[in-house]
């Protein structure tokens, strides 16, 4: 392949940058799982070893009776939960008159590790509310309350309405009424008060969600590095990442606020910004309710309009972070989906200009998204750096062709690094050849490689695509579950990972076998280094990725052979390097100012060898 010293630079900085993006999404994880662990098995031990059904049945009833209470002049709007469904093509919501609100959606082009459709929502830890006064002196949370009128219409445009309505004996009322519209992830919901200056004060409602991000990938684990709070405030995206737990109070109000896992999100929209949000994210320890992913807590304020009747409009989100169907809906919710974020943010515009469309374009074409869109995606990809690859190629065929001269030049100067060296950059520059021109064209490729490991790990379109072996092209493939697990690899194999590793080994000796030996034993062998990193960094990621190197790593064995044997003409190298050795030199200023600085450090080592003999 004919890669020079700064060639191999190049890619130990790649694999540097990759670790270092890898160490930044994992950080302290495994500490901060242990000290969970140890604290709830603190609490767990105190707490008093009775859980009998009789002891579960007396505490539901004394809570019905505090709730019954507290209900005040709402208490006679019922005390029976009843559950209301409606649906659309894309979802089946189902709505509780316990608290008139949505208790769980399903969404139906997606399924779950189960089979099943996805569900969000549905267990007894999830709800939706604000306070209210239901007596002078007494309140209590509108979740609490049964809503006893329920209204189920068919509207002109399709779209459908429930209403669920709890009246008060001092003849106020709340209406909270949904409306579901055809082909749309989100769900109207209005609160609708009567009688507004009795039932709330200050003119303020403090609202109280609590939701739960359910396990919907085969590994619950990666899927909680994937996991955020996410939010939007005076039109700008922000983000917090859930992986460890998480707390975040706004300064500023918030247009939407959710939590978002990895290829799905719950968020709560408002046309008039919530005020003083503050949310807590609680991830279980590993190991522990591994059917959970997260849950948050948040709290807000919506101001109400002076007078007897208030309305506090919002919409519910509960759907797939699918880019273009949040883009459709131009509020900034495109950006949940990670096309790139934190220090990489810069290469969400590869992906949104460049790697987005293209891909979209293939799989329409193809009439579906999988692994052989994967692979003319990689050829795209490849033919569009096909002028930096050649560059590369071309600066390691000067090099090679130099490679005699180097030997024959260290040989003559006996191990002297400093001599070499500036020996070395006097021969680049008599023959015309940049020592940085295997380096630069590598550098350049790096945000493509993190632009597209961005991609497919956020990408819904690959969700549960079978593929070869590979069951679903969002998760890793697995040939083999070991029963036991290795530190930092995991207890699985992926084959995937392993034709990555070894397509990549494979050019690795390739390049070194063509590559000037520069005495530097660290040199020689980081580039074997990497190759050996991915089969543990990218054994857990999705197979996708790890196909797409695949894939990527046979194209790069092929151009080497072709461009090296066949494009590159090595004796018109060679004529051209004797044509610019002929030539009159004119040194840069830097050219100057290294080789003074070399000189000089070239004196000091001599003078230092002279006071040593004496």
């Amino acid at each position: 392949m004919g890669f020079d010293r700064n060639t191999v630079i190049g890619f130990a900085l790649l694999a540097v940058l990759f670790m270092g993006y890898f160490w930044y999404v994992s950080s302290n994880q495994q500490a901060v799982t242990e000290l969970k662990k140890r604290q709830e098995d603190s609490i767990a031990a105190l707490k008093p070893k009775v859980d009998t059904a009789q002891w579960k049945a007396d505490s539901v009833r004394m809570a019905q009776m505090r709730d019954s209470v507290s209900a005040g002049a709402f208490a006679a709007a019922g005390s029976r939960d009843s559950l209301v469904v409606v649906e659309n093509d894309v979802i089946k919501a189902s709505f509780s008159s316990k608290g008139g609100w949505v208790r769980a959606v399903e969404l139906k082009k997606f399924a779950g590790p189960n089979g099943k459709p996805v569900q969000m929502g549905g267990t007894a830890d999830e709800s939706f509310g604000y306070a209210i006064n239901t007596l002078p002196g007494q309140s209590t949370e509108s979740n609490k309350l049964y809503f006893g009128q329920v209204a189920v219409s068919n509207n002109a445009d399709s779209s459908k309405t429930v209403a669920f309505t709890a009246s008060s004996a001092t003849n106020t009322s709340i209406t909270h009424k949904f409306t579901i519209r055809p082909g749309d992830y989100r769900i109207k919901a209005e609160i609708v008060l009567n009688g507004a200056n009795q039932l709330v004060s200050n003119q303020t409602l403090n609202l109280q969600w609590t939701t739960v991000a359910h396990r919907q990938q085969a590994d619950a684990e990666y899927e909680k590095t994937q996991t955020r709070l996410v939010y939007q405030t005076e039109g700008e995206y922000d983000y917090t990442s859930a992986m460890q737990g998480a707390s975040e109070a706004l300064e500023l109000p918030a247009q939407w606020f959710g939590l978002k896992q990895q290829f799905f999100n719950s968020t709560i929209l408002s046309a008039q910004p919530l005020k003083a949000v503050k949310a807590d994210v609680v991830v279980p320890v590993e190991g522990k309710d591994s059917n959970t992913v997260a849950t948050m807590k948040m709290t807000a304020q919506a101001s109400l309009a002076a007078g007897a009747t208030a309305t506090v409009p919002l919409e519910l989100y509960y759907g797939p972070n699918d880019y273009q169907v949040l883009k459709a809906y131009d509020n900034g919710m495109h950006n949940i989906v990670d096309l790139g974020s934190g220090v990489f943010a810069f290469v969400k515009w590869i992906n949104r200009w460049l790697i987005l469309p293209v891909f979209d374009f293939l799989g329409s074409t193809m009439g579906g998204y999988g692994g052989w869109t994967i692979l003319l995606l990689t050829i795209f990809i490849r033919l569009l750096i096909v002028p930096l690859t050649y560059s590369s190629y071309l600066s390691g065929a000067k090099m090679k062709a130099l490679r005699p001269e180097i030997d024959a030049m260290k040989a003559r100067l006996n191990g002297d690094q400093q001599a070499i060296s500036m020996e070395q950059m006097k021969l680049f520059r008599e023959a015309g050849v940049n020592p940085l021109g295997g380096c630069i064209p590598a550098l350049f490729q790096i945000p493509i490689f993190f632009a597209l490991y961005s991609f497919f790990n956020s990408n819904i379109d690959m969700r549960g695509i079978p593929f070869l072996w590979a069951s679903d092209l969002s998760s890793y493939d697995s040939v083999l579950n070991m029963g036991f697990t290795i530190p930092f690899y995991g207890a699985h194999v992926s084959l995937f990972t392993i034709t990555a590793t070894i397509t990549s080994l494979l050019i690795s000796i390739y390049s070194m076998s063509t590559t000037p030996d520069t005495g530097n034993p660290m040199m020689k062998y980081m580039p074997y280094i990497f190759p050996f990193m991915m089969l543990f960094i990218f054994n857990k990621l999705p197979s996708a990725l790890t196909w797409y190197y695949t894939v990527s790593n046979v194209i790069t064995l092929i151009l080497q052979f072709v461009i090296q044997n066949y494009v590159i003409n090595h004796d018109k190298i060679l004529a051209q390097i004797a044509a610019n050795k002929a030539k009159p030199k004119k040194q840069s200023k830097w050219q100057e100012r290294l080789a003074s600085m070399q000189e000089a450090q070239q004196k000091m080592e001599e003078m230092k060898k002279k006071q040593g003999k004496k």
